[in-house]
């Protein structure tokens, strides 16, 4: 093997470790946020573990995190849940950063 297919070779499996780490970060955050959403919704108990386990199914529907957040601004206004996009926003973003933390720190 040449030095060439060395360094193809280890860049990709940084690829396939960075996808599988996107991956997993974003599956857990969706739990985190669908538990930070449930709350909001006044929503405890296994109602509360239902509705993240509707988030985290709501982030297959179209690449990107724009139906996850269409999922949680539809069930906010339908509440009458006063809370504006960027705080939504902002809360996907700090719970993303942890959800990251958490992998990395192997919790």
């Amino acid at each position: 093997m040449t030095t060439f297919d060395k360094r193809e070779e280890g860049f990709e499996r940084k690829f396939a470790h960075d996808e599988e780490l996107k991956f997993k970060a974003g599956a857990r955050r969706n739990k985190m946020l669908g538990n930070w959403a449930a709350g909001k919704l006044g929503l405890s108990g296994a109602a509360a573990d239902a509705y993240a386990k509707e988030v985290v199914v709501a982030d297959l529907e179209e690449p990107g995190d724009h139906d996850v957040f269409q999922k949680i601004r539809k069930d906010f206004d339908a509440k009458k849940v006063a809370m504006s996009d960027a705080d939504i926003r902002r809360a996907m973003d700090e719970m993303l950063a942890q959800a990251v933390a958490e992998i990395k720190a192997g919790k």
